[in-house]
């Protein structure tokens, strides 16, 4: 009785563990996260009704409050009202008691009848699963000790830990903290590591705030989403149907002329247009003043990369001191800015006509092309063939 109905070896119970909590991952990346609070894809009911259930036995997490709480940090990110951003409440703070904040705001029923909508509300949500959430945990443990023997004990407490640590921890706290980000949002998100495989594809937090109902984390060629593969099987086996995905740019050949398809094309990609913005064209006119500057701008220059390509409303005191005095050191840097600035603030104008955005999207386009710095004046260029295109999986 004490080694259970499986005698492992102490592999074979790591082995176990790993991969019972691998589940629990899969399930709130694809359950929880891209199923039901953005509804980027679409769910076979028993496929939906194994991840529920086995989210209940392994977190006890109640659905509606999972995507009240997540839905809310979308919608108040980096503000006062973020339940759980380590701008506001400080990285260890996040780190080691984000589980505490997640549970806090889960509390509110504001918060839950207005960013908990749309979740399951059936027979069994309403007097099994939200009732009863330490039944399943309880029978978990019991399962544990079953299969396991006095293993299980331990087991089981891994399986208790991994998601207040991994989830509400890491994701919430060091994914809003450290990493690197392919795309300048409004937000402090980072991609912890290109390779999610430990958190399911969630290691690529900017990738995901940049496009958040995508079905699909990962956007650059050397980064893996195993959460996106096992989406793609689900599909694959008719279990699973995917609604979005992050757009991909598309760029005529031959087309030179901005028109109101160009307009909607930046818009609709203008994540991936400042990304490209900053690789086109603000690191290489760096480099060039690099090696055109004498020693003394060396320095400067070096670190100048990340406040020439963050928004300066995301820049601190000293990294704003930094910028003007690269900006004061070249004339090439400061114009280049100042068209990165311009064209981030098209994005802002939504509420124009679109009329005044096309005038606008022209009016920036030919200035560019008139400054005389080629890697502006070839990026203006690229920006005349763009088109739509519905993003394809």
């Amino acid at each position: 009785m004490w080694d259970g109905l499986l005698d492992f070896s102490v592999l074979g119970y790591i082995v176990a563990t790993l991969l019972m909590t691998h589940v629990t991952i899969a399930s709130v990346t694809i359950f929880l996260h891209r199923h039901q609070a953005h509804r980027a894809l679409e769910l076979h009911p028993l496929v939906s009704h194994f991840f529920r259930f086995w989210l209940w036995l392994t977190t006890g997490m109640v659905t509606k409050q999972w995507v009240a709480v997540h839905r809310k940090h979308h919608a108040m990110c980096e503000t006062e009202e973020d339940p759980h951003s380590p701008q506001i409440y400080g990285i260890r703070k996040v780190l080691w008691e984000g589980a505490e904040l997640y549970r806090a705001e889960a509390a509110k029923p504001e918060t839950l009848e207005k960013y908990g909508r749309g979740t399951p509300d059936d027979w069994l949500e309403r007097n099994v699963y939200s009732r009863f959430t330490w039944l399943g945990v309880t029978l978990m443990l019991l399962i544990d000790l079953a299969l396991f023997g006095i293993a299980g004990v331990s087991i089981w407490a891994v399986q208790m830990l991994w998601i207040p640590f991994w989830a509400a921890g890491v994701i919430n706290g060091i994914g809003h903290w450290w990493g690197y980000r392919n795309f300048e949002t409004a937000d402090a998100s980072t991609n912890i590591v290109p390779w999610g495989i430990v958190i399911g594809g969630e290691e690529m937090h900017n990738n995901h705030h940049a496009y958040p109902s995508s079905a699909k984390f990962s956007n650059k060629g050397w980064e893996f989403d195993i959460g996106w593969w096992y989406i793609r099987l689900l599909a694959l086996l008719g279990l699973a149907r995917i609604k979005r995905v992050a757009p991909k740019p598309v760029l005529v050949p031959g087309k030179s002329r901005v028109d109101m398809d160009t307009v909607r094309a930046i818009i609709t990609n203008r994540f991936q247009v400042m990304a490209d913005y900053g690789r086109k064209v603000v690191i290489p006119v760096l480099r060039e003043e690099y090696r055109k500057a004498d020693g003394s701008c060396h320095a400067l220059y070096r670190r100048a990369r990340r406040v020439l390509l963050r928004d300066e409303a995301r820049l601190d005191e000293a990294a704003r001191d930094r910028l003007k005095a690269v900006l004061d050191s070249s004339q090439a840097l400061r114009t280049v800015y100042q068209y990165q600035r311009r064209l981030r603030e098209l994005w802002n104008r939504t509420a124009n006509s679109p009329d005044n955005l096309l005038q606008a999207l022209q009016e920036w386009c030919r200035q560019a092309e008139a400054t005389g710095i080629k890697a502006l004046q070839d990026f203006a260029q690229s920006l005349r063939s763009y088109a739509l295109q519905s993003p394809r999986v």
